[in-house]
């Protein structure tokens, strides 16, 4: 039985949040899933506009792999053919099928992708419009209409 969760802190300090409510949400309730765990990856803030994932993916080439990025979710997903005619004594290196997502904010752009040396880097930027960034304002001393 999957014991249910809910945020409970003062959702009234936060306005327009109501999807990353349900998103923090379901990701509670879900409980940990194995498949979740590979591959392994780091997330790197280089700066305060640039970011890069790093997954470790000895074994695949850049043939079985696949990064699409939609509606806000980067996903990245592997699929290796076995090799029938080895003979293996020990198969440490895991070659199984795999898709891992990353949710990304609004504002965050996929500008590139590089397989190296059994290493998947996919690259980052945050990038806020102008009429988000933060501004001041005047404070006027006229009545509103």
């Amino acid at each position: 039985m999957v014991a249910t969760r809910s945020i409970s802190w003062p959702h009234s300090n936060f306005v327009g949040f109501d999807n990353l409510w349900n998103e923090l949400d379901r990701h509670l309730t879900a409980g940990i899933d194995q498949t979740s765990t590979f591959p392994k990856h780091n997330v790197i803030k280089d700066d305060e506009e640039h970011f890069h994932i790093e997954l470790a993916l000895a074994g695949y080439s850049q043939d079985d792999l696949e990064v699409v990025v939609k509606d806000s979710v980067l996903t990245v997903s592997g699929d290796k053919a076995d090799d029938a005619e080895v003979n293996y004594v020990h198969k440490g290196i895991s070659s199984k099928k795999f898709s891992r997502t990353f949710r990304l904010n609004e504002n965050v752009v996929v500008s590139d992708a590089n397989f190296i040396d059994g290493i998947l880097r996919v690259d980052l930027q945050l990038v806020i419009p102008e009429e988000r960034k933060a501004r001041t304002l005047d404070i006027g001393s006229s009545k509103p209409a």
